[in-house]
Formats: C-alpha cells, structure tokens, sequence
C-alpha cells in the first residue's frame, strides 16, 4: 500500500520507499525543499522542525527523526509552505525580518516553523515553545520579540489543511517491510507474528538507530495509528493512560493532578521531542536515565502488557530487571499504564547540566505520606542512580514510623549507600550522585515545611 499523506496543501503517495527514511532526507533529496535543514541530526537543535497536522491538530516535530510511515494519512507543512501559494508571508515572517530575527539563516527556517505552530494553536508561551530551536548567532530576543509581534495577527487561510487522506493498512517495501495498524488488536496479532520486528511509536530514540548507529531494522511495526493506545481515562480510582499517548498530552493531564511531574516534564526534551515521544515508548526502552519510570514507580503505577489476547499486569518497578533487560516477552507490547488516585504528595527533582533537553544526572521522585507529623508510608525512585529505574527501599524503611523531621532525614543517612552504588560517567561522579540524591530528601522536607527551595524564582 502507498503511504500517502498532504504535504504543503498536496496529496503525496509513495511506494517502494524504505520504512526507516527519514521525512528529512526525503524532502531535501526527492522534493528539492532545502528550507527544512540538517543540524544535529537527532532531535536537538531544531533547524529541521516542519508541522505534522492530524485529528490531534498541528505540533511541531523534528523531521530528523520522523520516519515517513509516521505521516501516514497526516499533513505534512515546512517552511516553504508555511508562506502563501503566491508568495505572501505569514506573520511570524514578516515579523522576523522586522524584528530581525534572523542573521545566519540556518537555524531561521526552524525558528519559523515552530512559531507558526505556535502562532496556529494561540501558544504565547514562547520559553516552552521555542526551547528546541537553538539559535546559533542572531540571539533569542529579537526571534521571541518577533514571535510576541506576530501574536495578535490573524491565522492565514492557507494554514487549514482541509480533508486528510483516508489511509489504513501495511506499507511495504522490497528489502523491509513496516506494519502499520489501526488498532491494538490489529497490532497484538502482528507483534505475535513478527517478535524481533521493532515497535516505533514517536521514534525519538529508535530513529538515532538509524541516523547515528546506522543499523538496518529488517521489520518494523508503527504504532502511531492505534488510536486506542492513545486513550486517556480519569476515575475515581485510577488514571490510565495508554502506551501511545504522547508526552505533551501527559504534561497537560500531569498539570492537573501532579503538578512537579508536570514541571519535571517541562523539561523533558523539546516541544518537538514531546509531540512525538510516547510514554509507552519512554518506559519500554529500558533506559536507565528515562525520567518518566522513577515517578511513576514513586505513584505506585501498574504497568498492563498484552500479547495477543493475553493481558498481565505488574508493579512499574518489577518491569525492569537489569540493564537493558526489562520482563518483557517477544511479541508482548505495553499496553497501558495505571496509576492509583491518591493525594498529591509527588516532588520530582531533575538534575542536569543543561535546564533545557538535557539527560539527567540524577532524577528523584519523592512520595512520602505524613500522618500527625510521622511517616506513614513513602515510595521513593531514581533515575541515574543504578542500572535501572530504582526504588530506594533502605531509605523508605529507614523514615516510616519515624518523626518527619531532619532526624528523620538523617536517620535515614546510610540508607542510601544500601540502595544505590551509583557509577561515574561524564554527567556526574559517583559520590555526587549520592550527595545530590540524599540532599533531594531534604529538599523534601523543606518544601513540605514550607521554605523556599526554588533556586531559579526570581526574589526581591
């Protein structure tokens, strides 16, 4: 079947393209559009943002690594579309040569994208919706001046992408083959069938597979289309959120009902990255500094996997046994993720070099429950501390049924050396990464007592 999609307004079918061609490489070297540039190549910089529009509506995501599948009955808009068919410029343009906002002009056509996107959906948040676009000369203030400019401007009409193709199906090509089905049923008798074939939902990690690593997926299953693995479902006694719900969805539902986990994903990758990455794909991937895993181990979530009809659940914890290995059989896929309605006691703490799109050193995730000033129960996790997403069992024993005070916290001192032998790397040493974490429970306290602890509020 030919993969169709709308690029700048036009219908486009392709067949015989491989799977794992990135929308990137195929703009510049089939279409000759130049404007969506190479940068970094993985997902950081930004030079290659085009819009992707579906039911969802319009995002801004990395064509680096979006492979085409992805856009499969979607539209597809760069920065050659983002003008009008005669040439006329929208007003995030016109507002950056008036603004002068770009100099080089590398980085410009991805700047220009991202707030178009922005301008589209009303975002004026331009911290959150310009972080991943690096600018590599001209400087942020005058692109942001441009974007608050252009704010008030109305959409133009070119911008509405009308009807998007009707598509459903498997595409496939001579020396791959790519599935791509419509519903978690379709996909749990094809993972059945094919078990080394690999799953790709947002493609932000498996697309530096094949852009950084350059190795060849024989078979690969895209999940983006199974409209129920993207189901979210708030109840008396749970939220469940299915694999394929992407982070940006999470980050709004986390607002509402766990604020730090929402501010922690803030910082989680780029606007670009979230619109694409999946939470299903961020806690199958195994990886050891993944931010999403510590917090909802610390909430007590349950992971819910499926092959074919068969269904287990299991604690989040348990899901991980050893460095890359997670309990997960071949042709079993992540289905949902439940996390148990409670009060909010969640603090997320990320550290890294970097505020922005940055890996963590460490990652804590902290839910201790208090009850007339004693500690009555407490789940605690880390990233970046061990081979796995981790709780911190010694500590959590060492504060329940103890006074929630700083004895408590010291008390609770060797606790963390029977947890955690944490290794040294680039990003931080092993000693520090103790440090950091046992100054995270007491950074706990004191928010929980009331002090300031934000190191980056602006104070009188």
């Amino acid at each position: 079947m030919d993969i169709s999609f709308l690029l700048n307004g036009e219908r486009v079918e392709l067949r015989g393209v491989s799977p794992t061609r990135t929308a990137l490489d195929w703009l510049r070297e089939e279409r000759g559009l130049t404007g969506t540039k190479e940068g970094c190549n993985e997902g950081d910089c930004g030079a290659c943002t085009v819009m992707v529009s579906d039911a969802r509506g319009s995002r801004a995501v990395n064509a680096c690594i979006l492979f085409l599948p992805q856009l499969h009955g979607k539209a597809l808009r760069t920065v050659e579309g983002i003008s009008g068919p005669g040439g006329e410029m929208h007003p995030v343009q016109e507002a950056m040569v008036s603004h002068h906002g770009s100099q080089c002009g590398f980085c410009t056509p991805g700047f220009v994208v991202s707030m178009a996107n922005a301008h589209l959906r009303g975002d004026t948040d331009y911290d959150d919706a310009l972080s991943g676009n690096l600018c590599r000369c001209t400087g942020y203030a005058p692109i942001v001046r441009a974007a608050e400019a252009a704010a008030e401007a109305p959409v133009p009409g070119w911008m509405d992408e009308g009807a998007l193709p009707e598509v459903a199906g498997t595409v496939s090509s001579r020396d791959m083959t790519a599935h791509v089905p419509d519903s978690a049923d379709e996909l749990a008798e094809l993972a059945a069938r094919h078990p080394n074939a690999t799953l790709v939902a947002g493609a932000t990690d498996v697309g530096l597979w094949v852009t950084k690593q350059l190795r060849d997926l024989p078979e690969v299953i895209f999940l983006n289309r199974c409209r129920d693995l993207q189901e979210i479902e708030v109840t008396d006694e749970a939220i469940r959120i299915g694999a394929g719900v992407t982070m940006d969805r999470v980050l709004d539902l986390m607002r509402v009902h766990f604020p730090s986990y929402a501010e922690m994903l803030r910082r989680y990758g780029s606007g670009q990255v979230r619109a694409a990455a999946t939470i299903g794909g961020n806690i199958a991937n195994g990886s050891p500094i993944g931010d999403n895993p510590p917090v909802l181990i610390a909430l007590g979530a349950r992971l819910h996997l499926r092959y074919r009809d068969t269904r287990r659940e299991m604690a989040m914890e348990h899901f991980f046994l050893d460095y890359g290995k997670q309990d997960r059989y071949p042709g079993e896929f992540v289905e949902t993720i439940e996390i148990p309605r409670q009060p909010d006691r969640l603090r997320v703490y990320k550290l890294s070099k970097r505020f922005d799109q940055d890996i963590s050193a460490v990652c804590g995730a902290f839910n201790i429950q208090v009850e007339d000033g004693t500690v009555t129960g407490a789940r605690i996790a880390f990233g970046g501390m061990a081979g796995i997403p981790k709780r911190a069992e010694a500590v959590e024993a060492a504060l329940v049924g103890k006074p929630w005070n700083d004895e408590a916290v010291v008390a609770a001192w060797d606790g963390w050396e029977a947890d955690f032998q944490p290794m040294s790397d680039m990003r931080a040493s092993s000693e520090y990464r103790l440090l950091a974490a046992r100054n995270m429970l007491t950074r706990y306290l004191l928010e929980d007592l009331g002090a300031a602890t934000n190191v980056r509020e602006v104070r009188p």
